[in-house]
C-alpha cells in the first residue's frame, strides 16, 4: 500500500504523509493520440467530462472538445505562448500564466497533446513547469503516434524473429547530430514533415541505410485523410513528384508542414497483406448525408465504419404544430384510456410525444395498458430508448403498408377500444388512416410536428454539391431529394447518387438525376451498406485492372459516368 493510500482507521497522531487538504484545482496532461478520435482511451474520456479549460494541440482539437462540457474555455496551443506573456504569438496568453492561475482558482486545467505526452517535448518542458511552481498535475497516456500511425498504415513494427525497433526524430537527424540506427535489419520509425522528407531519407543514407531498403510513408495517419507511399530510401522523393504530393514543377501548392510518419526497413513488405484502414471500401469518400441532424448520426456512423467522411446537410427542419391543442388533447386521452393503440411512423413523432411527456411530468410508464406499434426498426429503437418495447413491427417491408399487412383487425369480442392514435407530421400520405379504418379502427390523426424545408447550406457546400465536391449522396426519401435540389442544387454528374427504394429512385430520376445505388431493403442502415459494396466492387475491379483506386469526385470535372 502506498503511503497516501487511505485506510479504514487513521494513523496515531494524523497521517505525516498528508501536508492538508488537497488542492482544489489541478492540471491533467493528457494523450489525445494520433488523429483517429476512435483512438481516445475510456480515462481519457471520463477526464474530459470534467474539464474547466481545455488547452489543445490543433490536430485532435475538435475531436476532445466533443467530449468536454458545454460551458468548457477552450484553447488551442497554436494561439499560447510557453514562456512570458510576450513570447505568445498573436497577443495570445502565456501558457504557463494560463495554468497557474486557473489551478489555483480551483479549476481543472485539461492539457491534450497529439499523441502521447511521454513523448512531447514541450509537454514535458510544461510538466517541470508545474513541478516547480507547486501545481498538482497528473498523467493520462495515449496512443503515440508513431505505434498508432503504423499500425493504421499496415505495417507492423516486430516480426516474429523479435526484430529491433527503434524511434528516430528527423529533426535530430538532419540537425547532424550522433544517431544510432542500429544494425541493417533494426525497423527504424521516423517522425519528420513532407518537406524535410527527401533530405531525411538521404541523411538515413548517409548513416549507413542502404539506398535500397524499403521505405513506407504516411501523411494523415489514422484519419480519413490518411495516404500511404510504398517505396526505396533512393526512390520516395521521385515517387511523392510524381504522385503530385511533393512539390514539383508541374505540381499545385502542397503543405510541406505535414507531419509524416515513416518506417524503413523488411516490415513494411507486410503493407501488402496488413494493409485494413485505407481499403475499406469507401475510405476516403465525402459522402452527403441530406437528412435532419437527429436522423443523421446514426447513419453517418455507419459511413465512417467504412472509411467515409460523412457531412450531414439537414432538408428539412421539424417544428411543433401551429396550434398545440391537438397533441395536448390526445396526450390526455392515452393517459385516460381513450386508445387501444397507438402507432409512430417515425423517429420524430416519438420525439414529438416524448416531448410532451417531460412537458406534463410523465414517462414511458404512462404507456401502461396501451398496444404500441411501430413503422420499422429505426422508429422501434427511439422507443425502446425511450423504455417502451413495441408491440407490433412489420415483419416484411419496413413502411405504412407494411405495418398495415400485419395489423389486426379490430374484434369487439378482443379489443375493448376501438381507437388508435396516429401521431404524425402535417404533410403524411393517408395510406395508413385509409388501411386502419377499412380494418375497422377509429383514427385520431394528430399532427404532432411540422416538417418545413430548412435554410440552404454554406455557400462552399453547396459549390461542392454542384462541382462534383462530393463523392456519393444518400437520398433516404423522396423529399430529401426534392429538398436538396431546391436549397442546394442539383449534385454533379460524377457523384454517385444512393436512393433508399424505387419511389425515391423515381423522384431523383425526374430530377435528372441518374441513380447509381439501390438499398435492397428501405432502410438508412441497408442503404449505406449497399453504397459500401458498391465501393467495395470499384475498389476490387480498379485494383484487378492494376489501376489506380481513384474517388469519384477525383475523376476529372464534366467527364461522364459509365452506365454501371
Amino acid at each position: 500500500m502506498s503511503p497516501t493510500a487511505a485506510t479504514d482507521t487513521p494513523l496515531p497522531g494524523g497521517n505525516p504523509f498528508q501536508a492538508g487538504p488537497a488542492p482544489a484545482g489541478r492540471c491533467t496532461f493528457l494523450g489525445a493520440g494520433p488523429g483517429d478520435p476512435g483512438l481516445l482511451t475510456l480515462r481519457a474520456v471520463e477526464v474530459l467530462a470534467s474539464a474547466d479549460i481545455l488547452v489543445a494541440d490543433p490536430l485532435t482539437a475538435a475531436a476532445v472538445r466533443s467530449h468536454c462540457p458545454a460551458g468548457v474555455q477552450v484553447h488551442t496551443t497554436a494561439a499560447l505562448g510557453s514562456g512570458t506573456a510576450t513570447d505568445a504569438p498573436d497577443g495570445g496568453f502565456d501558457l504557463a500564466r494560463l495554468v497557474a492561475e486557473a489551478v489555483r482558482a480551483g479549476k481543472h486545467v485539461v492539457r491534450t497533446v497529439d499523441g502521447d505526452p511521454g513523448l512531447d517535448g514541450c509537454a514535458a518542458e510544461e510538466m517541470l513547469s508545474c513541478a516547480k511552481s507547486a501545481i498538482p498535475f497528473e498523467v493520462i497516456p495515449g496512443v503515440a503516434q508513431s505505434v498508432g500511425v503504423p499500425a493504421y498504415a499496415g505495417v507492423p513494427l516486430r516480426g516474429s524473429n523479435g526484430t529491433d525497433v527503434r524511434f528516430v526524430d528527423g529533426a535530430a537527424l538532419l540537425a547532424g547530430g550522433p544517431v544510432d540506427l542500429g544494425s541493417p535489419e533494426t525497423t527504424l520509425v521516423v517522425r519528420t514533415t513532407l518537406g524535410q522528407l527527401p533530405a531525411t531519407a538521404n541523411a538515413l543514407v548517409a548513416n549507413g541505410r542502404k539506398p535500397d531498403s524499403a521505405f513506407c510513408a504516411t501523411l494523415s495517419g489514422t484519419t480519413t485523410r490518411q495516404r500511404s507511399f510504398t517505396a526505396t530510401l533512393a526512390t520516395i522523393a521521385a515517387d511523392l513528384k510524381a504522385a503530385r504530393v511533393l512539390p514539383s514543377p508541374v505540381s499545385a501548392p502542397v503543405d510541406t508542414a505535414t507531419s509524416v510518419i515513416a518506417v524503413v526497413g523488411e516490415q513494411v513488405a507486410h503493407r501488402i497483406s496488413h494493409s485494413w484502414f485505407e481499403t475499406k471500401p469507401l475510405f476516403g469518400w465525402n459522402v452527403l448525408v441530406p437528412r435532419t441532424k437527429e436522423q443523421a448520426t446514426g447513419l453517418s456512423d455507419q459511413l465512417r465504419s467504412y472509411g467515409a467522411v460523412p457531412q450531414e446537410v439537414p432538408t428539412i427542419a421539424v417544428e411543433p404544430p401551429r396550434t398545440p391543442q391537438q397533441m395536448e388533447r390526445a396526450i390526455k386521452g392515452l393517459v385516460t384510456g381513450r386508445y387501444e393503440w397507438i402507432a409512430f411512423t417515425s423517429v420524430n413523432a416519438v420525439r414529438a410525444v416524448r416531448e410532451k411527456f417531460e412537458e406534463y411530468g410523465l414517462d414511458a410508464r404512462a404507456f401502461a395498458g396501451i398496444k404500441v406499434a411501430a413503422v420499422g426498426e429505426t422508429t422501434a429503437q427511439s422507443l425502446v430508448d425511450f423504455g417502451v418495447k413495441p408491440d407490433l413491427v412489420p415483419s416484411g417491408e419496413q413502411s405504412a403498408a407494411g405495418l398495415l399487412e400485419d395489423w389486426p383487425p379490430y374484434d369487439p369480442v378482443f379489443d375493448p377500444i376501438d381507437r388508435v392514435l396516429l401521431p404524425r407530421a402535417d404533410i403524411a400520405t393517408e395510406t395508413l388512416v385509409a388501411g386502419l379504418v377499412e380494418l375497422g379502427w377509429e383514427v385520431d390523426d394528430v399532427t404532432a410536428y411540422r416538417t418545413v424545408r430548412a435554410s440552404p447550406p454554406p455557400a462552399e457546400t453547396r459549390e461542392a454539391i454542384k462541382g462534383g465536391g462530393f463523392d456519393a449522396v444518400l437520398f433516404t426519401s423522396s423529399s430529401t431529394v426534392r429538398n436538396l435540389v431546391g436549397i442546394a442544387g442539383k449534385p454533379h454528374n460524377v457523384t454517385v447518387i444512393a436512393c433508399i427504394g424505387p419511389a425515391t429512385a423515381k423522384t431523383a430520376e425526374e430530377h435528372g438525376l441518374r441513380v447509381d445505388v439501390m438499398a435492397p431493403a428501405p432502410s438508412a442502415a441497408a442503404l449505406a451498406q449497399a453504397l459500401a459494396d458498391f465501393g467495395a466492387r470499384r475498389r476490387d475491379t480498379a485494383t484487378a485492372a492494376g489501376e489506380p483506386v481513384y474517388r469519384p469526385s477525383e475523376r476529372r470535372p464534366g467527364s461522364r459516368r459509365k452506365a454501371r
